[in-house]
């Protein structure tokens, strides 16, 4: 499909992905994994998979070195590829000039679809836009809500983020908080900015920024650290990222502080925590959803022209609060890496 026919078919009603999907014949094979540089999988089908032509999509994200919250945005991925008859190239990096080359390296290999975040959009408009003229549709996930209808990108999966921030200050206000630390671990990210501005915007206590540095956890322990031995006035640390959490915990003890800690994401090992009461909540943004949709999305589009949210309004995957009084129900399946 050309770009000016995905133009025209935005101002039509939208289809409903559900329901192209089981019109159509699916099942699976396929897979991805790397980091920076990029890795294949699925290169042999496997019976039972979508009676399609075989295509290749690119997942390109802002996945910093040891971050696993990305392993479940690429475990949905891989499903989706498995069912779609997909080969997915997955390939990452945290500095948004080299993601940009990512894409262009994408684009190099004529691959049939991208799917990439945009954590910075700004230095991701130019190589989207190559993308476009080359005829490669591009969908964004995760990072990106507030821009990816101007950067001209087919549909949006992912989270609010500015709605999970101001849920989260409300909920610091049930608990009772009174002064909360927001730590940003990556600069210039829009989505952890906007997650602590909604935080700030509802919570009626104190909010305080703190910058750490992600990509260096002991770094992030101390900084955390200092931050509660400087202010014993803070009741909750307030962590964007489940890896993050645990740290945090740590540097609880180390200050001898009796803040509380809660966190945006999620993952198996942050399930054992809240269930232990060694965090307090958490909220999910089902990232194995993001990248389930994204690949699928991109499928439906090739073989059926099909727009979820009709190309206007961006797929909605969270947020969700995981809790003491419902964690067991989502256990099970972050043990197995998918929530």
């Amino acid at each position: 499909m050309d770009r000016s026919s995905h133009i025209r078919l935005r101002r039509v009603a939208p289809f409903v992905a559900v329901a192209a999907a089981a019109a159509l014949t699916l099942a699976g094979c396929s897979s991805g994994s790397g980091g920076k540089k990029a890795e294949e999988g699925g290169a042999d089908a496997s019976a039972g998979k979508a009676d399609t032509p075989r295509m290749t999509v690119a997942l390109v994200t802002h996945q910093a070195p040891g971050d696993t919250f990305w392993d479940i945005v690429r475990k949905g991925a891989e499903a989706a590829a498995a069912k779609d008859n997909v080969k997915l190239v997955y390939s990452s990096d945290p500095n948004a000039g080299s993601q940009a080359t990512l894409v262009q390296n994408a684009i190099d290999q004529k691959v049939d679809g991208i799917a990439v975040t945009l954590a910075k959009p700004d230095a991701l408009k130019d190589v989207i836009a190559k993308a476009e003229a080359a005829g490669i549709p591009v969908v964004g996930l995760n990072s990106g809500l507030s821009d990816w209808k101007d950067l001209g990108l087919l549909e949006f999966f992912g989270q609010d983020e500015s709605v999970a921030g101001e849920a989260f200050g409300k909920k610091l206000n049930e608990v009772g908080a009174k002064n909360a630390v927001c730590v940003i671990h990556e600069q210039g990210n829009v989505g952890l900015t906007q997650r602590c501005d909604g935080v700030k915007e509802t919570f009626e206590g104190e909010t305080q920024i703190l910058n750490v540095n992600g990509t260096d956890m002991p770094s992030v322990k101390s900084t955390i650290t200092a931050k509660l031995k400087q202010d014993s006035s803070i009741d909750y640390v307030v962590t964007l990222g489940a890896p993050f959490a645990p740290t945090a915990v740590q540097s609880v003890g180390d200050a001898g502080s009796e803040a509380k800690v809660a966190t945006f994401d999620l993952n198996k090992d942050l399930t054992k925590a809240i269930d232990a009461g060694d965090i307090e909540f958490a909220v999910d943004q089902q990232p194995y959803l993001q990248g389930y949709l994204a690949v699928d999305g991109l499928w439906l589009y090739k073989n059926n022209g099909n727009y979820s949210g009709g190309g206007e309004q961006p797929v909605l995957t969270g947020p969700a609060f995981v809790d003491k009084s419902n964690v067991e129900a989502v256990s099970e399946y972050a043990a197995k890496g998918t929530r």
